[in-house]
C-alpha cells in the first residue's frame, strides 16, 4: 500500500501520526538560553495545528554553541526544566516533541537577524566563537577571535552534545537530532572549506566525519533504544569551483550514520560559506538530495527546501523521495498546515475539538 502523507510512520518504537514536521527554525527569543512564553506559543501552536513532529529550533549544547545571545541552549538543568511544559504540551495534542542539538561553531557570537546579524562582542554579551580551524566567517572585518579547538577541545563538544541529549530526555522529547548541516560547527568539521586539521578530526574523508559520527554515537548512548535520533546534514557545500562536500560524501556519511543508530537523515543544503552558488529556490529544490540518499542508502530521509502545499509534500511522500516532508517557513505562515493539508487531501485527522466548530460543513 503506497504511503501517504497522512500515513503513520514508526521509527524504532516511536509511531509518528503523520509525515509531517515542523522544520528546526530559530525565533531568537530566548533569554540566557531559556525557554519562554513564546517558545510554548510557537511550538505549541504547530502541535495544536496536527504537525506529526515538532521540533525545536538549533539548540545550543554549550553557551559559545548558540548563534546569538538569545538563542536557545540545554547546557544546564534550567534549561532542561524550562523546555519540559513545552513537551508535556506537545504530547498532549499528540504531537512528538522532538529538539535539535545544535553548536554554532565559527557562526557564533552574531546579534539577531533583525539587528543585523552583525558579531557581537565578549564585552557586549558575546563570546569568542570556536571552530576546527583558524578560517574566520568570510566578510567579518571587525569580529571576536576565532579559537581553533585542540584535539582535546573536540573531545568536549562531543561530551557537550552527549549531556545535552541526556537533559533533553530528562525534559521529554522523543526525537533528537544532531545539527551537522548550514555551516555551523560539525558541518565545519566536515567540509574541506573549512576544516583546514592535521590531526585525526581533519584530511581524510573518514577524519573529517569523525566528530559528526562520535556526536551521533554520544547522543544514541544516552538515548533510549526505543526513541529515534536524526541527524541533519547539507547535501553539499553550493561550492563547485573548490575542494568542498558535495552529494556523494553526503551518500558514504549517510551510509555510516544508519551504521552507528541514526534512524533518519535530514536533507538540507549549503550554508558553509556566502561563496554558494544555489541554481534555484524554487519549491522543493532540495528534495533531488534526499530522493538520491534514500535510494543509495537503506536509512530514511526527510526533504526540507520550498515545500508550500499540501500536494507537494504528499508528492513527495507518496513517490518515495523521502519518508518526512519537513516543513519550515509555510509553518511560521500557516501554523495550521498539516489540518489545512488534510483537509485539502480529504485525510481523515481528528481537529482538536476546541476547533471543531470550524471545519468546513
Amino acid at each position: 500500500m503506497t504511503d501517504t502523507l497522512f500515513s503513520p510512520l514508526s521509527l524504532r518504537e516511536t509511531e509518528l501520526p503523520n509525515r509531517i514536521m515542523v522544520s528546526p527554525m530559530c525565533q531568537y527569543s530566548a533569554t540566557d538560553g531559556l525557554a519562554n512564553d513564546w517558545h510554548l506559543v510557537h511550538l505549541g501552536s504547530r502541535a495544536v495545528g496536527g504537525a506529526g513532529i515538532v521540533m525545536t529550533e538549533a539548540t545550543a549544547v554549550s553557551p559559545e554553541g548558540r548563534i546569538s545571545p538569545n538563542d536557545l541552549g540545554i547546557w544546564s538543568d534550567e534549561h532542561a526544566e524550562a523546555l519540559e511544559r513545552i513537551t508535556t504540551f506537545v504530547k498532549s495534542m499528540d504531537s512528538v516533541p522532538a529538539i535539535q542539538l545544535a553548536h554554532a561553531g565559527r557562526k557564533g557570537s552574531k546579534s539577531r537577524p533583525w539587528d543585523g546579524s552583525k558579531p557581537v562582542f565578549p564585552e557586549d554579551g558575546g563570546w569568542n566563537p570556536v571552530a576546527p580551524s583558524d578560517v574566520p566567517w568570510p566578510y567579518d572585518e571587525d569580529a571576536p577571535e576565532l579559537h581553533e579547538l585542540s584535539t582535546e577541545e573536540v573531545g568536549d563538544v562531543v561530551d557537550d552534545f552527549r549531556a545535552a541529549a541526556a537533559r533533553a530526555l530528562d525534559a521529554g522529547f522523543e526525537i533528537a537530532e544532531v545539527h551537522a548541516a548550514h555551516g555551523y560547527l560539525l558541518h565545519e568539521f566536515l567540509s574541506p572549506v573549512t576544516n583546514h586539521r592535521d590531526d585525526e578530526y581533519g584530511g581524510s574523508f573518514e577524519n573529517r566525519t569523525r566528530i559528526v559520527r562520535e556526536v551521533t554515537e554520544a547522543v544514541r548512548e544516552v538515548w533510549p533504544d526505543d526513541k529515534p535520533v536524526f541527524v541533519r546534514i547539507s547535501a553539499t557545500d553550493w561550492l563547485d569551483d573548490r575542494a568542498s562536500w558535495d552529494i556523494d560524501q553526503s551518500v558514504r556519511l549517510s551510509t555510516a550514520l544508519g551504521d552507528i543508530g541514526a534512524d533518519l537523515v535530514d536533507v538540507s543544503s549549503g550554508g558553509i560559506h556566502p561563496d554558494q552558488q544555489i541554481p534555484s529556490t524554487g519549491p522543493g529544490y532540495q528534495v533531488p538530495y534526499a530522493e538520491l540518499i534514500r535510494e543509495e542508502t537503506d536509512v530514511p530521509v526527510g526533504a526540507v527546501g520550498g515545500i508550500r502545499t499540501a500536494r507537494h509534500a504528499d508528492e513527495i511522500v507518496r513517490n518515495g523521495r523521502a519518508d518526512l516532508a519537513i516543513v519550515g517557513r509555510e509553518h511560521l505562515r500557516d501554523p495550521y498546515f498539516a489540518l489545512h493539508a488534510a483537509t485539502d487531501l480529504d485525510a481523515d485527522v481528528e481537529w482538536p475539538p476546541q476547533y471543531r466548530r470550524a471545519l468546513p460543513r
